[in-house]
């Protein structure tokens, strides 16, 4: 019996990389058109950071809420848990970042998603334009045909990166209970896609070291019991 010092994280894989590619093929084609309402969400989120409306709040964070509970259910619940019997936890902590962005999301003291300047608003709007625009085109620059890419509102990791970078633009103080489920996520992505031998492992790694990094250093973040003031 070998020592466990000489295991690795492929060790502990359950499937091929080729599984993988052809269950998310396979996904792509279930959802299908749904594709089109979940990128129209992520535009409409990128352009509402340019409109200082009194609902932007509100419209993006339901938008999200809507998409992680989507995301949650149709591929690691029903599709990802097939393969991988560790989705069924990751299941249950999308639908808790859904109920989460409904309740912190729309209520007193909810995120006001806004471009600032400075490091944090760059590193906020290079992640949501990741996400939501970039991140498919890694399947093609990997060797992949687009039918196995990655799309916002689709996929997990997509939807977390962007998430990450709309509440680092959100004004006030960012929230740990809105971070952890993301930032969790795109560790234990970035792990799985190593193990996998996949370059594009390096996007969630640095997805989720970034963000911590970015909350840390701006002292900008809080807990529910301290509220940033309501958007107008």
């Amino acid at each position: 019996m070998s020592e466990w010092w000489s295991y690795t994280l492929s060790d502990f894989l359950m499937f091929s990389p080729r599984t993988y590619y052809r269950l998310l093929e396979r996904h792509h084609a279930a959802v299908w058109p749904a594709h089109v309402a979940a990128l129209g969400f992520g535009v409409t989120s990128l352009a509402l950071l340019r409109r200082p409306t009194p609902a932007r709040g509100r419209v993006i964070s339901v938008m999200l809420a809507v998409l992680w509970a989507w995301v949650g259910w149709t591929f690691l619940w029903r599709r990802y848990g097939t393969i991988n019997p560790a989705a069924a936890y990751g299941a249950p902590a999308f639908a808790l970042e859904a109920a989460l962005f409904l309740w912190l999301g729309t209520g007193p003291g909810r995120p006001r998603y806004e471009v600032s300047r400075g490091a944090a608003g760059g590193l906020g709007l290079a992640l949501a334009v990741v996400g939501v625009a970039l991140y498919p085109a890694l399947a093609p620059l990997s060797g992949r045909p687009w039918r196995q890419a990655e799309v916002f509102g689709i996929a997990p990791d997509p939807t977390a990166i962007a998430t990450l970078g709309l509440l680092v633009l959100a004004s006030g103080r960012l929230r740990w209970e809105l971070l952890a489920v993301p930032i969790l996520w795109c560790s234990v992505s970035a792990a799985t896609l190593w193990a996998m031998g996949a370059a594009e492992a390096i996007v969630p790694a640095l997805a989720a070291l970034l963000v911590v990094a970015s909350a840390a250093m701006s002292g900008r973040t809080a807990l529910a019991l301290q509220r940033p003031p309501p958007e107008n």
